[in-house]
């Protein structure tokens, strides 16, 4: 509704003439929520002032899905500002830097005037003529520069079904630059969620400082060109047809151009999953909080504390639960740093270093205690790991602790490299006696990997490709950050080894780790892996949860999905995700760590045919009715082997003490043959298919093998 207020038009008084021009409604008043934000100016604002600015633009851009819209020039109230061209603009330039502070970009930019004229009387009053309200679309400044409007017409070509008389009478009337000439604008503000933007072409400090709208402009055409922007416009819903149909008439077929990078592709395809194990007094929660914090450790616990869990991990030092934490790469290698730069005690969030990363290298920290063996055991097994970083205390000899976990990773197949830590005032013949003493075990048959000094940047160029018979060693420190540097290139070098990707045409397999039985306004959550497939959430979205205790799935909608904290209709192969179901209160606690989620209706069974090999090491022996703690992949339960198949070991090669041998009792397996065993769960169904990778425990790790088959 356009209206004149009339009693404030009649005031009478010095201040009279100033409520009388802002009292010219030319839009709705503007809401605490939503996506719409009104601003009268915005100009030589203070540090503080700006990042005020940016939270709230971020507060918009979440109600809006990732996009929002703002009026410059007008009142909270709906009325015009009644200000020129140039204050609009600088306006318009400032909020333009802001968000692309926030991974955002203007989508479109209108300048409206001659909503205002002066009237016999002399006063200002809105235009009785809607058709004489000039609009025209300018580029985004941050992206094509501020030539007039000359980019008019071409940005009026690029457009999908623009009427071609509507784009030549935009093209000849021009906005006016006088004082009179009363003007406000509209962005509209997209998150891109890529990589490839700049932070600001002009840092918020700078802007603080007074920098001028003219020197930010310049230094904008060298950041951005207008192809970017139209690149960078793919997030767009209305760009995207038009875009592909241009796409298809040029024949682009140039393989070196950038591409948007979602958030999305950075956490499933290029996301390095690594295991950190080693001794307990190793240093592995400190090393990744360092990583992660950016911030060097104080040698008494400062770099820990930032990333533990519970309050008794804390007081003791040790960890004991298995948790996630994301170090960000740009597309140059440089980290992010994971705390704020203005407010040092707080850190950034999960989907603050995913928004701005390129490359992710999830670092997951597990127990070093032997008394959080299992834990650890889970750890890795459930992990799907890339790669492992093993710490070793560069002032002890490594431990009993340390060849179990090289075992561990070894078992499955994950490449490993080694880290000597506190390197900071260790004497040069304990360094020396830990490298060799660890040289051995890599050595050893069991492991069968060459040891490999990390000195120079050549030295991680010459490691890459050849991590399956090498075994990298850096020296750091996370007291004076010596080595730090290296370690953090050598984690972006990292090639993806587990390609998710190829399994998203199978049917939709999520893996529960953890469960969340009462979440406050959400209901039941579960939090896992997807490890095969791709679901599309929502109220139509019908899925199997299970199998319970007495093997049968629940049947639930998945209403919502969360990625490193970020809300998703969508979730892929290779993610860590959070799923929430549509539960009531009795069936919520039939939820279990272990449980897998489906859209097809499965089974689960109590017994499995895997094929197994019994690791080399200390002696034991297998025979049938052997009960052992089972791990495959996320399910950990205790299960006996109810019948054993000898498998001809001549023909591998090994020697004949590695050979199965029968005795009156039945097969005997001895440590490094191999047999087909059938197991039996002892407690509840589990959901198991051909092809998983197992490993079975008796206090310590004794063999690993493959599930081959189930039992009709």
């Amino acid at each position: 509704t356009r209206r004149i207020d009339s009693s404030i038009n009649n005031m009478s008084g010095s201040n009279a003439p100033l409520y009388a021009k802002r009292s010219l409604r030319v839009i709705h008043a503007e809401s605490d929520d939503g996506s719409t934000e009104y601003k009268r100016q915005v100009h030589k604002l203070s540090t503080s002032r700006l990042h005020t600015l940016a939270t709230q633009m971020s507060y918009r851009l979440d109600e809006g899905h990732g996009r929002c819209t703002y009026h410059i020039g007008v009142e909270d109230d709906g009325c015009h500002s009644v200000l020129d061209y140039s204050a609009v603009s600088e306006s318009a330039w400032v909020l333009e830097s802001i968000a692309r502070s926030l991974n955002a970009v203007v989508l479109e930019r209108k300048m409206i005037q001659n909503e205002i004229e002066m009237s016999d009387d002399g006063k200002l009053k809105l235009v009785d003529n809607i058709n004489d309200v000039l609009v025209v679309e300018e580029p985004p400044v941050l992206s094509s520069g501020i030539d007039g409007f000359n980019c008019e017409d071409e940005k009026e070509e690029k457009s999908c079904g623009d009427d071609e008389e509507a784009s030549k009478k935009k093209s000849v009337r021009k906005l006016s630059a006088a004082d009179e000439a009363y003007t406000r604008c509209e962005l509209t503000i997209q998150r891109v969620e890529t990589h490839l933007l700049d932070p600001s072409p002009l840092s918020l400090s700078s802007l603080s400082r007074g920098s001028s709208f003219a020197d930010g402009v310049n230094g904008a055409v060298e950041a951005s060109t207008l192809s970017n922007l139209e690149r960078l416009k793919l997030s767009s819903p209305a760009s995207t047809t038009c875009r592909k149909e241009e796409s298809k008439v040029a024949g682009e077929t140039n393989d070196t151009q950038h591409t948007v990078n979602t958030v999305e592709e950075t956490l499933s395809t290029r996301n390095i999953r690594v295991a950190v194990v080693g001794n307990v007094d190793a240093g592995k929660s400190t090393m990744i909080g360092t990583l992660t914090t950016s911030f060097l450790d104080d040698g008494r616990g400062s770099s820990r504390t930032s990333i533990m869990k519970h309050r008794h991990e804390i007081e003791s030092g040790r960890t004991s639960t298995s948790s996630s934490h994301l170090l960000g790469f740009r597309h140059s290698g440089e980290p992010i740093a994971g705390r704020d730069k203005i407010r040092a005690n707080k850190m950034k969030t999960e989907d603050e270093i995913a928004r701005e990363s390129y490359r992710i290298v999830t670092l997951m920290d597990l127990a070093g205690h032997e008394k959080y063996l299992k834990t650890t055991i889970h750890g890795v097994s459930s992990g799907f790991a890339d790669y492992a970083i093993v710490l070793v205390n560069s002032r002890h000899p490594p431990t009993h602790m340390t060849q179990h976990h090289l075992n561990l990773c070894c078992s499955f197949g994950i490449p490993i490299i080694v880290v000597f830590t506190k390197i900071d005032g260790c004497p040069e013949h304990a360094l020396a006696t830990s490298k060799n003493e660890l040289a051995k075990l890599l050595k050893s048959p069991e492991i069968g990997r060459r040891p490999f000094a990390i000195k120079t940047e050549q030295d991680i160029i010459t490691s890459m490709g050849k991590l399956h018979t090498l075994a990298p060693t850096i020296d750091i420190s996370c007291v004076t950050g010596e080595g730090l540097d290296l370690l953090r290139k050598m984690l972006f070098s990292l090639p993806k080894r587990r390609r998710h990707e190829k399994k998203v045409d199978r049917p939709f397999e999520f893996l529960v780790e953890d469960t969340f039985l009462n979440v406050p306004g959400v209901g039941s959550v579960v939090s896992g892996f997807v490890n095969a497939g791709e679901l599309n959430v929502g109220a139509n979205c019908n899925v199997y949860v299970g199998p319970t205790n007495d093997g049968t799935f629940l049947k639930t909608v998945a209403k919502s999905a969360h990625v490193a904290r970020i809300n998703t209709s969508h979730i892929t192969a290779g993610q860590s995700a959070c799923l929430a179901f549509s539960l009531n209160k009795e069936l919520r606690k039939k939820l279990r760590r272990g449980m897998v989620v489906v859209q097809e209706s499965p089974t689960a069974t109590k017994e499995f045919d895997a094929e197994i090999c019994v690791l080399k090491g200390e002696g034991t022996t297998i025979r049938r009715s052997y009960q052992a703690y089972v791990h495959i992949l996320n399910v950990r339960q205790s299960a006996f082997a109810r019948d054993i198949q000898i498998v001809n070991n001549n023909a591998l090669g090994l020697p004949p003490s590695h050979n199965a041998k029968e005795d009156t009792e039945g097969i005997v397996l001895r440590p490094g043959s191999r047999a087909k065993v059938r197991f039996e769960f002892a407690q509840r169904p589990e959901y198991i298919r051909p092809g998983m990778r197992m490993l079975f425990r008796d206090g310590r790790v004794r063999g690993v093998g493959i599930v081959t088959g189930i039992p009709q």
